[in-house]
């Protein structure tokens, strides 16, 4: 079955607050084995959320209103719904004596406009709130001639998710036919999304039954697999089909096969080798170290670094010698080394890193443009300098600066 979650609020179309409950609603919906195929959020107006839900209907066998059930003139959640399925509402007395109770008990004095949280939908079933006063409705039957299920829910996350699993998700499961959904994800550092799609789509376009989709970041590729099936056995099959057939063909571009973050897949490469790495960071400014230590644990294998911004410090703090830096400037590939290999000595370190470049949006040449990075690693076999010019605005392309320079790493211990 599919299901669409519509959220209503006014201040979710502004830049101040974001809908967030949606995320928790799909995440278990898929658990049960519906895949989302529609989100929206609509603000409060009566026309636009009768629309939304008409089309909702239509389209969706399972439809998740959440927000709109307050008591002040703008919730218009319950009267919207049931002018789309030509309902009327009517006040359940039970519900109104437990709004009643929950001001009493604090000392309050309820406001008349409270009672109409206790406006239910002809036909559907009121859902206890223990968290607030507004309740939440099921119903469910035909709508239109289709099998729908429709459930409202209080816009508050704390209140919205305790009321899904206190009242929605067992009368779900018990309406739903078996379904399971299994995902994976695979992460690819340092390639382009369009060269990765290249190689990679003959491959998932033959999986009919597993959807993949292709994200990009800064340095970092991900494709997500995802397949429903009657068993989980038999979904998670075909997603690891999928995602094997498609890492065969990266290589060790892949670096994830379960969805770890490049920081953890270091660290365990870094524990597996029983290796140390020590940083001297320039135009990354303490990046590097900051995500190499974002992991727990890390103290095992990360022994420390510089941040060597200023030509003082790069001598001073790497060993880089002055006159170095002034036959080649500080970002080339020679202070780059010296980085690399000054930061290993002074921190008794297996590996050094050393990065160096020009991360805008000013001080770039035509012969060193912004973007252009050189990074450097240092072990007991000698010193390897690579080479980039990324594109994007300064916070890129120092993330574009530290994934490198982490995959050099990880591609060394492998």
């Amino acid at each position: 079955m599919n299901a669409e979650i519509i959220a209503v609020g006014s201040e979710l179309l502004t830049p101040f607050r974001m809908d967030t409950n949606s995320l928790y609603l799909t995440e278990q919906l898929n658990q049960l084995g519906v895949e989302v195929v529609f989100k929206s959020v609509v603000g409060d107006d009566l026309r636009n959320l009768v629309a939304a839900a008409q089309h909702a209907l239509f389209r969706s066998e399972v439809v998740i209103f959440s927000g709109g059930l307050g008591p002040t003139e703008d919730d218009l959640t319950r009267e919207a719904v049931a002018e789309a399925l030509g309902v009327s509402l009517r006040r359940d007395a039970e519900m109104l004596t437990h709004i009643e109770q929950r001001f009493a008990a604090r000392g309050w004095k309820m406001s008349p406009n409270n009672a109409k949280q206790a406006d239910v939908l002809e036909g559907a079933t009121a859902l206890a709130n223990a968290n607030g006063t507004a309740p939440g409705q099921w119903i469910s039957g035909k709508f239109d001639g289709r099998e729908r299920i429709l459930i409202l829910l209080p816009g508050p996350p704390h209140e919205l998710k305790a009321l899904f699993e206190a009242e929605c998700r067992e009368r779900l499961r018990a309406k739903l036919p078996p379904a399971f959904i299994a995902t994976r994800v695979l992460k690819v550092a340092m390639l382009g999304e369009s060269h990765v799609d290249a190689r990679v789509a003959p491959i998932y376009k033959s999986f009919a039954d597993v959807q993949t989709t292709i994200l990009a970041g800064a340095g970092e590729i991900q494709l997500h697999f995802k397949s429903r099936a009657q068993t989980g056995e038999a979904a998670q099959a075909r997603v690891d089909a999928a995602a094997d057939a498609v890492e065969e063909e990266l290589d060790d571009a892949v670096f994830s096969r379960n969805g770890e973050s490049l920081e953890q897949i270091l660290g365990y490469w870094l524990q597996m080798r029983n290796t140390t790495v020590a940083v001297a960071e320039s135009c990354t400014g303490g990046l590097l170290g900051e995500r190499i230590t974002s992991v727990s644990g890390s103290s095992r294998y990360f022994k420390g670094g510089a941040i060597v911004y200023s030509n003082e410090l790069k001598t001073e703090l790497a060993g880089v010698p002055a006159d170095m830096i002034e036959r080649h400037g500080a970002v080339s590939r020679e202070v780059a080394a010296a980085l690399a290999e000054g930061i290993r000595y002074r921190c008794e370190a297996t590996l050094g890193v050393g990065v160096t470049g020009v991360a805008g949006p000013t001080g770039g040449t035509p012969e060193k443009p912004v973007g252009l990075v050189f990074h450097a690693l240092a072990s007991d076999s000698g010193t390897e300098v690579i080479e980039r010019k990324f594109p994007g605005d300064r916070k890129r392309i120092r993330l574009f600066a530290s994934t490198m320079a982490m995959d050099m790493v990880r591609k060394k211990l492998m």
